[in-house]
């Protein structure tokens, strides 16, 4: 059992899977096409997928799709701040930003969210582990092979566990050093960023090694590529809006493996999904007859 600080409350791991709505405000996401770069949609959104089930949201404004090059903190704040104190006093659950940039994430901490999700694991920019330590907030440390415009064209490792478990002890040292409090931290293998299709699947199969490690686990297998290439339509990976059910697969696997934490994009069904799982691992959150 885990126990996260946030600002406003305290979240337990490990009674139930917690499920971690997508919200990607930006104009070219992989998986929604830009389709909530639209403030008043990102935040009728929001509030759906709150309403849906979900325990939090993780909240991005720019894209880390393989290939992408980046923008500058400046325009991602233009994209995340206007949803933001949109859902001020209207979103009741808990929300993380998604950013490598320690500028974005502290003009997002005053604007309400309550954990930073760093896809860099704190290695992208210097600054943010401070800035997590500073304000005693929840850290999301994820694994990521390169960086995400050279991620998948770069080498995949050998032993992927190995260079996972390396990488996440390397992002949790920088966050101690910085003074993060070991009960703050959240490790994200980086189902996606840097790893081959076959390799995505043997971190989900591997997770109980990397619970070893001794933190709470976040997983992301959502509508990903390596679902796309196992589910071909005509000779073709399936589009991110066909993958439905092999992210249900997924999330399940990873619930039965050890995750804490589900990140996906159709809270509603994954929703489902998680308490089923949840039955399957914990008698007690079993229905009685």
């Amino acid at each position: 059992m885990f126990r996260l600080k946030l600002p406003s409350r305290t979240l337990v791991l490990g009674e139930r899977t917690l499920v971690m709505g997508v919200l990607n405000v930006t104009p070219d996401s992989f998986s929604d096409g830009g389709k909530f770069f639209d403030v008043e949609r990102a935040v009728e959104h929001a509030l759906t997928m709150e309403c849906a089930g979900a325990d939090l949201l993780d909240i991005g404004g720019e894209s880390t799709r393989p290939g992408s090059a980046g923008i500058s903190a400046k325009e991602e704040l233009a994209h995340v701040l206007p949803v933001l104190r949109g859902l001020r006093g209207e979103l009741k659950i808990p929300f993380s930003i998604d950013t490598q940039k320690s500028e974005v994430a502290e003009a997002a901490l005053d604007a309400g969210a309550q954990i930073i999700n760093d896809i860099s694991g704190l290695k992208s920019d210097p600054h943010m582990a401070k800035v997590a330590a500073r304000r005693g907030v929840p850290v999301i440390l994820m694994h990521i092979r390169g960086e995400p415009r050279t991620m998948q064209e770069r080498g995949f490792a050998r032993d992927v566990i190995k260079d996972v478990a390396q990488g996440l002890r390397r992002s949790v040292a920088i966050a101690r050093k910085a003074g993060v409090a070991k009960t703050q931290i959240i490790l994200d293998p980086g189902i996606g960023f840097g790893k081959s299709f076959a390799q995505n699947y043997e971190v989900v199969q591997k997770l109980p090694q990397l619970a070893k490690l001794g933190y709470p686990l976040l997983v992301g297998t959502s509508r990903k590529g390596f679902l796309g290439a196992t589910l071909t339509q005509d000779g073709k990976p399936a589009p991110p809006e066909k993958r439905i059910w092999g992210t249900a697969a997924t999330v399940t696997a990873s619930i039965l493996y050890g995750a804490h934490i589900v990140r996906v994009h159709d809270v509603a069904e994954m929703v489902q999904v998680a308490r089923v799982a949840d039955c399957l691992l914990n008698p007690k959150q079993r229905p009685k007859n």
